[in-house]
């Protein structure tokens, strides 16, 4: 028996693009780089990145989306539908705690960021917070500090991204601004 060849795709008619681009993404298990989705339709990256762009766009209303993050790209949930595919898959966990919501905020806001930091920000220990965001993948160890000790470094994840339904970190919503207190005025002694 001889081996098959690899058939000879040719390059598809631009009208083409997103619909290949849908179904490579709907297969496929695991993000993929905008090249090699390229490479394996054979078209230029430049068009294969405008069709992911119109892919987005169509998706912005269903209940899938494009998940860009850096170089990587893959079909996920829409975060208004996620809840319900969590359910089916048997993946629910409960509500997070607000110990470990705030925790989540001060890594996604400060990253990268060590425990100490992290704790310093709270007034507490967060050892607890820490271990329930890692075991549900929305943080991950992304480092050591280039300090006495090199204590790790905190981050966020393509989990957390998907999950809040965010490209990058730098999607994330501004901080609101904190007013500060106003100064009482000194009595004055007559």
């Amino acid at each position: 028996m001889r081996p098959r060849k690899p058939r000879l795709i040719e390059r598809p008619a631009p009208e083409e693009l997103v619909p290949i681009l849908e179904a490579v993404l709907f297969v496929a298990d695991a993000p993929i780089e905008v090249s090699a989705l390229a490479r394996t339709i054979n078209a230029p990256r430049s068009e294969v990145s405008d069709a992911l762009d119109e892919l987005a766009e169509a998706c912005r209303e269903r209940g899938v989306r494009v998940q860009r993050t850096g170089d990587l790209v893959q079909l996920v949930s829409a975060p208004r539908t996620a809840a319900y595919v969590e359910r089916f898959l048997g993946l629910e966990h409960p509500p997070l705690t607000n110990a470990s919501l705030e925790t989540l905020a001060i890594i996604a806001y400060r990253q990268p960021i060590t425990r100490t930091g992290i704790e310093s920000v709270r007034g507490v220990d967060c050892d607890g917070p820490i271990r329930t965001l890692m075991a549900r993948g929305l943080v991950e160890e992304i480092g050591r500090a280039p300090v006495i000790g090199r204590p790790t470094l905190f981050g966020t994840t393509v989990r957390f991204l998907e999950y809040f339904g965010l490209e990058k970190p730098d999607d994330l919503p501004p901080l609101p601004l904190t007013e500060e207190p106003a100064e009482e005025p000194e009595e004055a002694t007559i």
